[in-house]
């Protein structure tokens, strides 16, 4: 438990830790300055370094790190891979049914390889609500030479998304589609907790 009245900080933690020579390190949250160099100090001594950070998407994970106060060399030469994550509420399996996408879902909002989705119609299982539990959607961009160049020289975050969905990054949104696609969730909360793909 952190106590910064006895001088047990979480950076004085996360040092104690590092005294006994961990292979691997998770830190809970890189909220701070502080923390951030301690990972990054962490990574360039050889040990695997996971975290969290509270970001829109993989991309501004690095705008935030530099913002934080890195420098962006440090963030180049330590970070591999950032991944983003997202919650969409499940469809019920119970009152789960297929139906055409209306011709304004097609226009506006789905993809055009997607004509009908599935929706739930609400039952005792779900409390009414056409939902039930919840599923991963995610984004996963991969840290390779060019992208190392782009952080030194501190593109913007789009800048930095653009780059890696040209390389084949599979976007928060794109992943949401293929949850659609599986009927698993619903067009509206694929829209609810992603942003737009456009840079």
């Amino acid at each position: 438990q952190v106590n910064a009245k006895i001088g047990l900080t979480f950076g004085g933690g996360l040092r104690a830790i590092l005294r006994h020579d961990p292979d691997i390190i998770m830190i809970g949250e890189i909220r701070d300055l502080e923390t951030a160099e301690i990972a990054v100090q962490s990574a360039l001594t050889g040990h695997l370094v996971f975290s969290t950070l509270h970001t829109n998407d993989a991309p501004t994970a690095v705008t935030r790190l530099v913002d934080m106060g890195l420098e962006p060399f440090l963030v180049a030469s330590t970070v591999e891979g950032l991944m983003a994550q997202r919650l969409v509420r499940r469809i019920c399996k119970s009152c789960k049914k297929e139906m055409k996408a209306s011709e304004s879902e097609v226009s506006s909002l789905l993809p055009a390889d997607i004509q009908s989705v599935w929706k739930g119609s609400g039952c005792d299982d779900c409390r009414g609500t056409g939902y039930k539990g919840r599923q991963g959607v995610f984004e996963l961009l991969v840290v390779d030479d060019e992208m190392r160049e782009m952080i030194l020289k501190r593109e913007a975050a789009n800048r930095l998304k653009k780059y890696a969905i040209d390389h084949g990054m599979q976007t928060l949104r794109d992943d949401g589609w293929n949850r659609v696609r599986a009927g698993v969730t619903t067009a509206e909360e694929v829209l609810r907790i992603t942003k737009s793909d456009k840079y």
